[in-house]
């Protein structure tokens, strides 16, 4: 088109814009400033010699203007608004099915704020966007391809270096995140972002124009119009909508950002002409309508201005592709559900209207590429004159309705009717026609001559949605079905990193399709095929590092301690949800590696503790099987246990040093070093805390039973690793003399009796005492709590804690008994499986077995055996035996069954003497003999250790 032709159609706009300022504004002059200003922007990206495309992200029409201008013209080099350190990525997409997103990762950086970790950064791509179309065609035409946009390390050095900035900057999270929401906690960048960041802006364009989402606005009065337009009329009008976007609808910090890439992008544009000696007219430049009318000085070819580009930091970028999709692309940049699915409808339709076929990369074109090298091709611009119409006469004409509208709506109301019977909805023929009638009325009050897809939604779910969902699909979700529904990339094989190929690699002896799209359920039965063994070492470890991913779910079998598999069963959706496997090739080569990684981070990083570290021990006994590793991760424990300075964390690390010293038991080499020195470390450590957790308030009972619980189970394996128990009993006795609450006092009391500082008499006296007095009642809950949690290291007190409940029962009163009901529960309900059994065993035995002796039943702690008196029994050999139970009759009993083994006994102790019969037993059998003499004499001797065993028994 000539200079002449193109003032003159400017001049024209001008003329229309001030006439509707004049006509519509109360403030002509500030509104002819601003259209002016617009005209102004539109003129200067007109007159570049650089062609410049503008364009809209994901914008079918874009793709169609850009697919046609190829095919008119083919410029030497095609400068993109794409970050430049994923050029290297665009030949990898010849193995990909569309969408799938370019993708850089850093898993740490210290230039950058530490709450950022890890970096992502996204870029999706679809088959009907301009710039996979000319991806595409400047890879099989030969044309040189550049990208130009800042890299991604300096996407973020864009941004504020404060923690909460990345934050800003991403999607919403789902509270039940989808299983396609494939790009995670990804920073999403796009070509063409056109959406306002202005609030008040947006919100005045939705109002007025009756609509609900900028993506309707924009597919109302922008996309559609512009989709029979010229060329030439496509630019005005894009470069249009980007100056009045530019100046009305972005914040002032967002203009500002645009200026820093715009400066970035020209300053790239112009070293590469200049490097490559490539005239304007040879090169095309794709970017955002926002960008194509910018104000920067170093704007345009002609322009000497040079910005300088900041150095990158020295973070380790890692790039690659990952699986995409529509919905992960509408979360990603917050459009409506099915706008990119609605887009794909419209260019497939706008493909069939214009006869057109889209550009492909295939390895085909690769091939070529590398044998032949890239071709520099000189095209004539061919300009249509007879096609192109003046931009003003364009904004002025209605468009038309095409026929073929008119029968896709017809096309849509029956099959919607179809799908809403399948899926349990009433409808019928009278539910089209009102579908059709109620999408036309909803388009002439919506200013629309022919109804869009949004008014055909609005108009199904009038007519069709009913109160209760008759099966799991909704009527939205039924046009959302029809309208496209979502669609998920793949990437190839040959495109993935190394992790994953390995993966796919070791998978492959399995029964099961890893390509497919549906989930494929893998059954093992290793015995039979004893070779599914590393392949289900695998799947455990793809499922521990990926998490509750969908990727593989286990549904029979597990990995435990100890635990020898027979059989598994795993759901596989590989082929559905690869972009989980392919992340984890940003952080190493093989699974193996990166599980190494993740361990040692757990041990060695700045949340560390003797948790995490026996954690990961356990971990790499169950999935890695290294004595190494689990060496040095148990080493590393043992250092980080004797650093702690309180038991908060005692309970845990009891249970799981437990559970790791049964498995190192069961093992034929027997213990690890590194699991005895925790121990011995262990035992010291928490016998030296126990004094000041005894009297420190926030140091909890359950922390305290915790640390006796690994003192006491673990004992007899610590002093047989050298430990010395004196220091135990010297940490209780200081224990003994602080002052402490009485939930802990139960819990000392408990470790004293086990020690034999304490018997059990004196415990029952005291609590019989504290049931007597009303002003201390309300303290005895907590005092039996205390021995409540001694079961978690003891069983021995288990009748202790029988005798106590039963008499709490009896004898509290309810106002005192039912507030502490509750907190009894929680305490029990720890026990579990492993200790209450015990409880109840305990109790059984105490509590007659039949409802018949219950009238007689008397508890054995109320009563009172007498006790022997010794001195008598010393001074007369022929006195009579105090009158003995059944239970004690029948231990005399087995004593003179087997009075060999007593003999000897005696005699080790330096006693002879003879068996006798007792006075007044008939018989041996039923009263047995007694031993007198010497026997006696050490009995009178050792009076108060036979008390205490009496007083015991």
């Amino acid at each position: 088109m000539s200079d002449s032709s193109k003032e003159e159609g400017m001049q024209k706009l001008r003329e229309q814009l001030m006439h509707a300022a004049t006509e519509f504004s109360a403030d002509a002059e500030a509104l002819s400033s601003l259209l002016e200003a617009m005209v102004e922007d539109v003129q200067r990206a007109a007159d570049e010699p650089l062609e410049i495309v503008p364009v809209a992200h994901h914008s079918p029409a874009s793709g169609l203007h850009m697919l046609r201008r190829l095919q008119q013209r083919q410029p030497k080099v095609v400068f993109m608004e794409l970050c430049e350190d994923f050029r290297e990525l665009v030949p990898k997409l010849a193995e990909c099915r569309l969408p799938v997103a370019l993708q850089a990762f850093a898993s740490e950086s210290g230039a950058f704020p530490l709450e950022w970790a890890p970096l992502t950064v996204v870029a999706p791509l679809t088959q009907f966007g301009a710039e996979y179309q000319a991806m595409a065609w400047a890879i099989k035409s030969g044309a040189e391809l550049v990208f130009v946009d800042r890299s991604v390390d300096h996407v973020f050095q864009n941004m504020p270096q404060h923690d909460e900035a990345l934050e800003e900057r991403l999607p919403e999270e789902e509270e039940e995140p989808d299983e396609h929401m494939l790009h995670g906690s990804a920073l999403g960048i796009q070509v063409g972002a056109v959406v306002p960041t202005f609030a008040e802006f947006e919100q005045f364009l939705l109002q007025n124009a009756r609509v609900r989402h900028f993506a309707e606005w924009w597919e109302q009065y922008v996309e559609t119009p512009v989709m029979s337009a010229d060329w030439e009329s496509y630019r005005r009008i894009m470069c249009l909508v980007g100056s009045l976007l530019r100046r009305l609808g972005r914040r002032p910090e967002d203009v500002e950002s645009d200026r820093w890439r715009e400066r970035y992008m020209w300053t790239r544009i112009k070293q590469y002409m200049a490097a490559h000696k490539v005239k304007p007219e040879d090169a095309m430049y794709i970017c955002g309508a926002i960008h194509a009318v910018s104000d920067v000085e170093q704007y345009g070819s002609g322009s000497d201005a040079a910005w300088e580009i900041p150095p990158p930091t020295q973070t380790p970028w890692l790039y690659g592709l990952v699986p995409s999709s529509y919905s992960a692309i509408e979360h990603q940049f917050g459009h409506p559900p099915g706008t990119i699915s609605l887009a794909e409808t419209t260019w497939k339709k706008g493909l069939d209207g214009m006869k057109l076929k889209p550009f492909r990369i295939s390895k085909a074109d690769l091939k070529q590429e590398e044998e032949q090298g890239v071709k520099k091709r000189v095209a004539k611009v061919k300009e249509l004159e007879q096609e192109h119409t003046e931009l003003g006469d364009f904004l002025i004409a209605p468009p038309v309705l095409g026929e073929s509208n008119e029968e896709q709506l017809l096309d849509w109301c029956v099959r919607v009717v179809k799908l809403a019977r399948d899926n349990g909805y009433m409808a019928s023929t009278a539910d089209s026609i009102a579908i059709y009638q109620t999408s036309m009325l909803l388009a002439g009050m919506r200013n629309r001559l022919h109804p869009t897809p949004y008014d055909f939604r609005d108009a199904a779910v009038t007519c069709l949605e009913k109160v209760q969902v008759p099966k799991k699909r909704d009527i939205p979700w039924i046009c959302d079905i029809l309208l496209g529904g979502d669609r998920i990339g793949t990437v190839g094989y040959d495109s993935m990193p190394p992790l994953a190929r390995d993966v796919y690699d070791r998978l492959e002896v399995l029964p099961v399709k890893l390509t497919a799209s549906t989930v494929q359920r893998a059954l093992m039965d290793f015995k039979a095929h004893p070779e599914y063994l590393p392949a289900s070492d695998l799947l455990w470890k793809l499922h521990y590092l990926i998490g509750a991913n969908s990727v593989v779910r286990p549904i029979m079998g597990e990995r435990s301690l100890g635990h020898v598999p027979l059989q598994e069963s795993w759901d596989i959706s590989m082929g559905k949800n690869q972009g989980a496997v392919i992340m984890l090739g940003y952080e190493g080569v093989t699974v193996e590696q990166v599980l190494e990684l993740r361990l040692k981070k757990m041990v060695y990083g700045e949340s560390a503790s003797t948790i995490t570290a026996l954690q990961a021990a356990e971990d790499s006994i169950l999935y890695l099987k290294s004595t190494r590793l689990t060496q040095e991760v148990g080493e590393r424990a043992v250092r980080l246990l004797n650093e702690e300075l309180g038991a908060q964390s005692a309970p845990e690390i009891f249970e799981r040093v437990r559970e790791l010293v049964h498995y190192y038991r069961s093992q034929p080499t027997g213990l690890a070093s590194w699991i005895e020195a925790f121990v011995s470390t262990g035992y010291s450590h928490y016998a030296t805390l126990l004094p000041a957790a005894f009297e420190d308030g926030d140091t909890s009972p359950e922390e305290i039973s915790g640390m006796l619980g690994f003192i006491f189970t673990l004992e007899s394996l610590a002093l047989s690793l050298g430990c010395d128990r004196s220091q135990l009993t010297i940490a209780m006795g200081l224990a003994a003399e602080v002052e402490t609450s009485p939930d802990k006092l139960g819990l000392l009391w408990a470790a004293e009796y086990l020690l034999g500082v304490k018997t059990q008499q004196e415990i029952r006296g005291f609590f019989d005492e504290l049931m007597e007095n009303p002003l201390r009642l309300h303290t005895l809950p907590a005092y039996i709590s205390g021995f409540v949690m001694a079961l978690r290291f003891t069983p021995l007190v288990g009748r202790l804690v029988v005798e106590l409940l039963s008499k709490a029962f009896a004898r509290l009163p309810d106002r005192v008994l039912m507030p502490w009901l509750p907190g009894l529960l929680m305490a029990l309900k720890p026990l579990g499986a492993e200790l209450m059994p015990m409880l109840l065993k305990e109790a059984g035995m105490s509590f007659p077995r039949e409802l018949s002796a219950l009238d007689e039943w008397e508890a054995p702690w109320e009563r009172e055996a007498p006790l022997l008196d010794l001195g008598a029994a010393a001074e007369d050999s022929a006195h009579q035996l105090p009158e003995l139970s059944p239970h004690e009759m029948a231990a005399r009993a087995l004593l003179f069954e087997h009075r060999h083994a007593a003999s000897e006994l005696a005699a080790m102790l330096g006693v002879s003497g003879e068996w006798q019969q007792a006075a007044g037993a008939s018989s041996p059998a039923a009263a047995g003999e007694v031993k007198r003499s010497g026997a006696a004499l050490l009995l009178e001797k050792h009076s108060s250790t036979l008390q205490a065993l009496q007083q015991l028994l």
